[in-house]
């Protein structure tokens, strides 16, 4: 299977904006837009602002990853500054999921959910159907550099199981802790799409051409091995 990569564009170096752009262009499959209220968790990153700066700039999708209390408050924001992905987290939207789902379809853009490592996948049982992705937290959202939870391989385990089962089409897209030290357990578990961030690409060398080079070799390393 094509594994897919999404720099997490909170850890770029937003002083050499212009040049890591360049290579996320060339290199990546999509990007990852971190949106924080300051509530939902207690950082506060980018924004609807942020994405229509960089909308003429990127030529990969964006993958908006909504961390706020009331994301139908930014929904429509987030679709005029042109998200490919507007993934909300599952314990905000319960009330109205489908209404949810049903806008951000509606507006052309795909449907995610993300799930807090504590939430089930049981919990997006009911609308599971209608997803284009699921992210889980391999990490409790917010910030940046925290320890992988491992018992999240189980839920892994069990998104993939169900996309076989019933013939779903969500991606299995994983956040948290996504480097050397995880890439093999990650891709034996079924994930399809890894959210990179400090740990697993930026802070591996200032050169951000170099650091993909290194997180692919790796990446491609790691997880031959654990293939054979």
């Amino acid at each position: 299977m094509k594994y897919q990569f999404s720099p997490s564009l909170m850890c770029m170096n937003l002083m050499d904006i212009r040049n890591q752009l360049d290579v996320i262009n060339d290199r990546s499959d999509m990007v990852h837009i971190d949106i924080m209220d300051g509530h939902f968790v207690k950082n506060i990153t980018l924004s609807p602002f942020f994405m229509e700066q960089l909308r003429d700039s990127l030529k990969v999708p964006m993958d908006v990853h909504l961390m706020v209390e009331k994301p139908a408050d930014f929904i429509q924001a987030i679709i005029d500054a042109g998200a490919t992905y507007i993934s909300p987290h599952a314990e905000t939207i319960n009330s109205d999921a489908f209404r949810i789902i049903n806008q951000i379809k509606q507006a052309g853009c795909k449907a995610g959910i993300a799930l807090n490592p504590a939430t089930p996948l049981s919990y997006i049982k009911h609308y599971i159907h209608l997803l284009d992705k699921i992210t889980i937290m391999t990490v409790d959202p917010g910030y940046a550099g925290q320890k992988f939870i491992t018992e999240m391989l189980d839920k892994i385990r069990e998104a993939k199981a169900l996309k076989e089962e019933h013939g779903y089409t969500y991606l299995i897209e994983i956040d948290g802790s996504c480097n050397k030290n995880t890439f093999a357990q990650l891709a034996e578990a079924g994930a399809e799409v890894f959210i990179v961030g400090t740990s697993g690409l930026f802070n591996l060398d200032n050169d951000l051409n170099r650091a993909w080079d290194k997180m692919m070799d790796d990446f491609n390393r790691l997880v031959k091995e654990d293939a054979s």
